[in-house]
């Protein structure tokens, strides 16, 4: 371990919070003796909670021999104070040395703050949320901006975000620069993460993968495509040489669980990048000027990593898978989980991802039905020499409760779209729904007696009508994955229950959708047709974080789509949601476009609880506001 390794390594970052539940998320080089936390108001100074967190409080996981995923999970008694500021900090105890949050991580703190904070809103009125970072992305980030959003609100200009609420694909797992897969390799060797064994590959081990002469910008080579399953390939495959790993930019796909763990470290904090130096030298001649032009990328991507690490260390954070955070097209179609679940090397790909999903991103955001996966499997990790995963993560792939809800008012109920899908029966290429029909049941249990509900859908519901017809074109000629359809409508069972459920006279009368995915931005208002005193329903969708559409296409999408599907347009007859009015909102300034393409995250602002207003913020700070037609 380098001498000056920092004791944090990531975070803090504020995952549940609620008046009797404060859940922070830590990544430490360590496992000091003991941890204390102070909750305090800053207005008056009132100790709301000071004290030495127990083994129930206090959980943590190693990953390596300097590396160990913690989470502070501290359940109240006495309910905390709503809509006023409270300050924590973190005490480490250990070594004979004791020391705070706010002197090993001064720039968490804003100006003429000495410690970080937040605020319990019960009744929301103010959330961020968006989805798809991808580091390398020709765009700029995002995120960076919800830091100068926090600090303007802490001098009184403007409103502090209430929740940040991340819809998918907080990493590309599946697609990585050669510069981030170089710097995720020196964070392994930094902080010795766990190595790990595997069947079924050329390189059987993580030290034989990382000195492969793949290992950079040719691991394709490396992904699975076995005699095993040949027959099985080329029927879901049309006959091609596709791999079971479907993405076009699976180069410098995270294999193992280190690589996930280290991704994670680095896009979430500004203290392993120090650490970090790139060399080209390593790189095969053929890949250097890429690697040249990504590495520019990255490195201005790392500059952000400061605010990043400040804004969610200050804002309650909840998250949701989508398919990057695992692998491309995960879980598409039943051709795609056999392919790839039946091949012990991909299953252990994808395992491990969903691993790093797990104590990255959803323990944080429910922590209690993770407790007996936790008991039944800390050990495991301990042993630091090598990894053995292989029954964990035949849990994780039947594990059912991914989803959450979140309750403030208006609730807002978080849908889990990966893992329980409705899959084709007769075909093994057709792309499953997004829901089967127990979980929509389940969904719509949910939402009964409640007047309005903030439904968070990693994909839209209400999409793009010509890009959703040019994937049902696709996916009738069995060519799914090539055009990604993974939308609500490209399944009739999944596509007919969910718009059922908005017609279901005892679901909400107001409801907001939030998604993202699609890495463009729009708003859509939704009514009934041919009925009086139907749903309001508002989808509200902000993409990407970090990506973008290719501009020209995307504009003709929009005036094609513009043009077909008017308003009184008579195909809007031939869609599955016919019985529905989908207006788009116009965002100012753009017209006559509707459909936004710009990296950015989104603002949705109600009042008394339904939908007020919404715009997104742009990496450059600009602000696009969308009005009702």
């Amino acid at each position: 371990m380098h001498e000056t390794l920092p004791l944090i390594l990531a975070g803090p970052i504020l995952r549940k919070c609620h008046k009797q539940q404060v859940t922070i998320w830590l990544a430490l080089s360590s496992q000091p003796t003991s941890i204390c936390l102070t909750l305090r108001t800053r207005k008056t100074g009132e100790v709301l909670f000071d004290g030495q967190l127990n083994k129930q409080q206090l959980k943590s996981i190693c990953v390596g021999k300097h590396a160990h995923i913690t989470l502070i999970d501290l359940s109240l008694d006495d309910a905390l104070p709503v809509n006023e500021t409270i300050e924590y900090q973190i005490t480490f105890n250990g070594g004979n040395k004791t020391q705070t949050l706010a002197n090993l991580t001064p720039s968490l703190c804003y100006p003429e703050h000495d410690l970080p904070n937040f605020v319990i809103k019960e009744t929301l009125d103010n959330i961020i949320h968006g989805s798809c970072r991808k580091p390398h992305a020709h765009c700029d980030d995002a995120l960076p901006q919800i830091d100068s959003v926090i600090g303007k609100s802490l001098k009184g200009d403007g409103d502090r975000p209430d929740i940040i609420m991340m819809s998918g694909d907080q990493i590309y797992a599946d697609d990585v620069a050669g510069p981030m897969l170089q710097a995720i390799h020196q964070v392994i060797k930094l902080l010795g993460l766990t190595p790990e064994k595997w069947d079924g590959a050329n390189a059987l081990s993580s030290e034989a993968l990382f000195d492969h002469e793949f290992c950079y910008y040719q691991r394709e080579k490396l992904l699975p495509t076995c005699k095993d399953s040949e027959n099985l390939l080329n029927l879901f495959f049309g006959g091609s040489s596709k791999p079971i790993f479907t993405t076009v930019s699976a180069h410098n796909h995270l294999i193992t669980l280190a690589e996930v763990i280290a991704m994670y470290l680095l896009v979430w904090s500004d203290r392993l990048w120090e650490y970090v130096t790139f060399d080209k030298s390593l790189i095969a001649d053929e890949f250097v000027e890429v690697f040249e032009k990504e590495q520019q990328i990255i490195e201005q991507f790392q500059s952000g990593m400061t605010a990043v690490q400040r804004a969610l260390a200050h804002t309650p954070t909840y998250m949701i898978f989508d398919d990057h955070d695992i692998t491309d097209d995960w879980n598409l179609s039943i051709g795609w989980e056999q392919a790839a679940y039946g091949h012990p090397f991909s299953k252990r790909i994808i395992g491990n991802t969903l691993l790093g999903y797990l104590l990255c991103q959803g323990w944080g955001n429910n922590p209690d039905v993770f407790d007996d996966i936790y008991e039944k499997n800390k050990a495991k990790f301990e042993n630091t020499e090598q990894l053995d995963q292989d029954e964990l993560i035949d849990t994780l792939l039947a594990f059912r409760d991914w989803d959450y809800t979140i309750d403030t008012s208006p609730a807002i109920i978080v849908i889990d779209t990966r893992t329980n899908r409705w899959r084709s029966e007769n075909n093994l290429s057709a792309p499953s729904g997004l829901m089967d029909w127990e979980a929509l049941s389940d969904l719509q249990q949910k939402l009964i007696h409640h007047d309005t509900v903030i439904l968070v859908s990693p994909a839209p519901v209400f999409g793009v009508k010509l890009i959703e017809t040019v994937q049902h074109i696709f996916s009738f000629f069995g060519q799914a994955l090539m055009v990604d359809a993974e939308n609500w409508m490209a399944h009739n069972g999944s596509a007919n229950v969910i718009l059922n459920i908005f017609r279901h006279p005892k679901t909400p009368k107001h409801f907001i959708i939030l998604s993202g995915d699609v890495h463009y931005s729009f708003n859509y208002d939704i009514t009934l047709r041919f009925r009086d005193g139907g749903p309001d329903i508002t989808q509200v969708t902000a993409s990407g974080f970090k990506n973008e559409f290719p501009d020209r296409l995307l504009n003709i999408f929009d005036r094609v789509d513009r043009f077909l599907y008017s308003r009184r347009s008579p195909l809007n007859l031939f869609t599955k949601r016919r019985r529905m009015s989908v207006q788009s909102q116009k965002p100012e300034g753009l017209s006559p476009r509707r459909l936004v393409n710009s990296s950015c995250f989104g603002v949705l602002t109600l009042e008394d609880k339904h939908f007020g207003s919404s715009k997104i913020v742009k990496a450059n700070g600009e602000e696009v506001k969308f009005k009702h037609d």
